[in-house]
């Protein structure tokens, strides 16, 4: 079972069926979309079911508040990076760790070109400034990205200490998660966001391989 869904049904005491599990993604699936385009104010439980074609009463079933959905699926969103990186780790084994982490990075940047990926990011981010709750979910968010960049950077250069790693995984996340918050995607030209992302990855070879 997948951690998000895992993570949602864990209070669960009765077995959760197959059908079951579908109906949870279908239920975050929405909720994501609904959260992206039209953030915290906007979502509701009864949205969601609408958009499901279920009841209020079995979204409550799953998710007995807004706050515990969002959480679901952020991280969900967050699980799917995990595994796409444990991907990368997986096929290119053979291959440098530098060359594994600019292609961690490539994921990362196609993932937040797209707009509901996106969306969802801004949004938590925006709340986070006021709202304990999101906070939270943010600093998790955080804290998953930048152990997976410093395992990626950790024995890249031997010279480089663990805390001066860490130090710079920190350093190449701001970069990437820097970028929604100017929401260039909202409007994109092409040319434009190729250049950007070309300047980034520059700046992040230029930063993982410095002495």
């Amino acid at each position: 079972m997948p951690n998000a869904l895992q993570t949602s049904l864990k209070s669960k005491t009765s077995s959760t069926t197959e059908k079951g599990l579908e109906r949870v993604h279908a239920i975050l699936s929405a909720a994501r979309e609904i959260f992206a385009a039209e953030g915290y104010a906007g979502l509701s439980m009864r949205k969601v079911a609408a958009q499901v074609g279920i009841s209020l009463s079995n979204v409550q079933h799953y998710y007995q508040s807004k706050d515990l959905l969002i959480e679901a699926l952020l991280l969900m969103t967050m699980n799917t990076f995990q595994t796409k990186i444990d991907n990368i780790a997986h096929t290119m084994g053979s291959q440098s760790r530098l060359e594994q982490l600019m292609s961690t990075i490539d994921m990362f940047l196609e993932e937040l070109s797209d707009p509901v990926t996106h969306g969802v990011f801004f949004e938590i981010w925006a709340l986070a400034a006021r709202n304990e709750f999101a906070s939270a979910l943010m600093d998790k968010m955080i804290a998953r990205e930048k152990k997976a960049i410093y395992k990626l950077l950790r024995g890249l250069n031997p010279g480089v200490s663990d805390e001066a790693t860490m130090l710079r995984a920190i350093l190449i996340v701001a970069q990437v998660e820097g970028l929604m918050l100017f929401r260039y995607h909202k409007h994109p030209q092409r040319a434009e966001v190729a250049a950007v992302h070309a300047a980034v990855k520059k700046a992040i070879t230029a930063l993982a391989t410095a002495p």
